[in-house]
């Protein structure tokens, strides 16, 4: 996968999936356009950085941007987990404001240069736990549902136009938000023992694919919904 002179967009790129992400792209090439609230020491010098926060004020967004963008990933989320008796409206309101009108105030703002590219790629990052019933998950769960559902609509608005639009769907990956499931020998043995194939994600197993759905490797995919998830989403383990 060569993404040289391509024009790509992470936004949440400063840990986890988005940090691995912005590596894995800048060892291919690619010019990176990153937006977050804070930079990451480990970036390549030459990222291109906005500070911005996802819920505020999106207005430099459009003159940040290159006038053609191949490439836009959305890698922000939250991991809430409470009884549902405990969640709050708020809760539930900053899950949704992270996962969904986070992402489609971004991608309203970048439209423009994506459909300049004549051909261009948007992956969204849902989670297992839309798709399969997770004791305390209620919120994220709904915000994810949200995501899938707003990027199978996004990949059929935009497929005339030649703009892919999939998501992926992780399971729980050794990330700074994931910290606290996995700070102890114990959490980590039970979280592998859920999934399948015996251990839970790295921040490379969802980078990696999310590069497969920007590249031209997978022009013929959209609206698809792809769980990179051990085998939790599918399968019971025996």
């Amino acid at each position: 996968m060569n993404f040289e002179g391509k024009n790509i967009l992470i936004v949440g790129g400063s840990s986890g999936i988005g940090l691995s992400l912005v590596q894995l792209l800048h060892a291919r090439k690619a010019n990176l356009y990153v937006i977050c609230r804070s930079a990451s020491e480990e970036w390549p010098n030459d990222v291109k950085y906005l500070q911005a926060d996802v819920t505020g004020d999106l207005d430099a967004v459009e003159a940040f941007l290159p006038e053609q963008l191949q490439g836009l990933v959305y890698a922000v989320g939250s991991i809430t987990l409470k009884p549902f008796n405990r969640l709050s409206v708020d809760d539930f309101l900053n899950d949704y404001q992270l996962s969904v009108l986070g992402a489609a105030r971004v991608i309203q703002h970048a439209l423009k240069s994506i459909k300049n590219a004549a051909g261009s790629s948007i992956v969204l990052i849902s989670s297992v736990a839309a798709k399969i019933g997770m004791p305390y998950h209620a919120s994220v769960a709904a915000a994810k549902g949200a995501v899938e559902g707003m990027g199978l609509s996004l990949a059929a608005e935009l497929a005339s136009q030649k703009i892919r639009v999939n998501v992926v769907a992780p399971s729980l990956t050794n990330t700074p938000m994931a910290e606290k499931l996995l700070s102890s020998a114990d959490k980590q043995e039970a979280s592998a023992k859920r999934h399948p194939l015996g251990r839970y994600g790295q921040p490379e197993d969802i980078s990696n694919a999310i590069a497969f759905l920007l590249s031209d490797d997978s022009s013929w995919m959209t609206g698809q919904v792809i769980g990179i998830d051990g085998g939790m989403g599918n399968l019971k383990p025996s």
